[in-house]
């Protein structure tokens, strides 16, 4: 499993972001400091307040529209769904595409911006079509 620590702003207003994406949110390990996102059974977000967040590090939050520390990346079944999960997440207050659009035939990706800036990219890749690619390299 891999849980994901995000400090966040606004706890109820990312909360809000990652349920319009799908995610559910897991009470039991949610307060008004913090929101646990389920994305998947393997993949969790904690949503954490400045203050919250502080308990675990004494490093600066940095502003995450102004510097990336890390790009965030999920697995899509399709170059269609990496769209659809986009234009969810900018329906639902994210932006759209701060990292470039990528298609490289047998690779589909694109991204968007939660609302402290956190950069998550969906990509689809046809490893079938990579493995031909490769071996017709070779």
């Amino acid at each position: 499993m891999i849980f994901i620590n995000l400090p966040v702003s606004d706890v109820q207003a990312s909360t809000d972001f990652y349920k319009a994406l799908g995610a559910t949110k897991n009470e039991q390990f949610s307060n008004e400091a913090s929101s646990s996102m389920v994305i998947s059974d393997t993949i969790t977000v904690m949503l954490l307040s400045h203050e919250s967040w502080r308990e675990f590090t004494p490093k600066q939050i940095p502003d995450a529209r102004e510097s990336a520390q890390v790009l965030l990346c999920l697995s899509m079944e399709s170059p269609e769904a990496c769209d659809a999960a986009v234009a969810t997440a900018t329906l639902a207050g994210g932006k759209p595409d701060p990292t470039p659009k990528q298609d490289h035939g047998f690779m589909y990706g694109r991204s968007y911006e939660d609302p402290d800036g956190h950069i998550w990219e969906v990509m689809w890749m046809d490893v079938a079509a990579l493995q031909e690619s490769m071996a017709a390299q070779n």
